[in-house]
């Protein structure tokens, strides 16, 4: 394997990793529900809240959509391989429609974090740590989507942004 491979191949191991909260080693439902119960918690948004209702239904959207896409043995849940060779070679055929899954996550995410739709790069940062992104990572992915210098981020960016991070070899 060549070091362009490589570097590849953990990119998409750690994509994997970063939806799989459970560590079960497939990406689930479950894995989506983990999630935003873990950003409920941390920001203490209460589930029966508008936000947390939002929250819980853009998870459920987010799965749907990569489960749509990725689940070809249909079992519920995407395997490391169907991840792999499924879902991130169609988002990269296709990023507006991994746009359109995510969005109504990034949304209820940006909510949740600073309550207006358009989160601080601090509670985004933040909000990337709860869901496993590791410090540095998630400074840096922040930090990058505050191009303005204004501290904001709003949800074109967030997407954006999370659409690269999926889609790009």
């Amino acid at each position: 394997m060549d070091d362009a491979e490589e570097l590849y191949q953990h990119r998409i191991a750690s994509r994997f990793a970063a939806l799989d909260q459970e560590n079960s080693g497939y990406i689930s439902r479950e894995d989506f529900s983990t999630a935003a119960r873990r950003l409920l918690v941390e920001f203490g948004v209460p589930y029966r809240s508008d936000r947390g209702q939002a929250l819980s239904y853009g998870a459920e959207a987010f799965w749907q959509g990569l489960a749509g896409i990725a689940d070809v043995d249909g079992d519920q849940r995407v395997s490391h391989e169907e991840f792999a060779y499924g879902a991130v070679k169609r988002l990269r055929d296709s990023p507006e429609r991994f746009a359109e899954i995510a969005r109504p996550f990034v949304r209820a995410v940006l909510a949740v974090v600073d309550g207006d739709g358009r989160a601080g790069a601090a509670g985004l940062e933040r909000a990337l740590r709860v869901l496993g992104v590791d410090a540095p990572a998630a400074a840096l992915a922040a930090g990058s989507l505050d191009s303005g210098g204004t501290g904001r981020i709003d949800e074109q960016a967030a997407v954006a942004g999370l659409a690269r991070y999926f889609t790009l070899p």
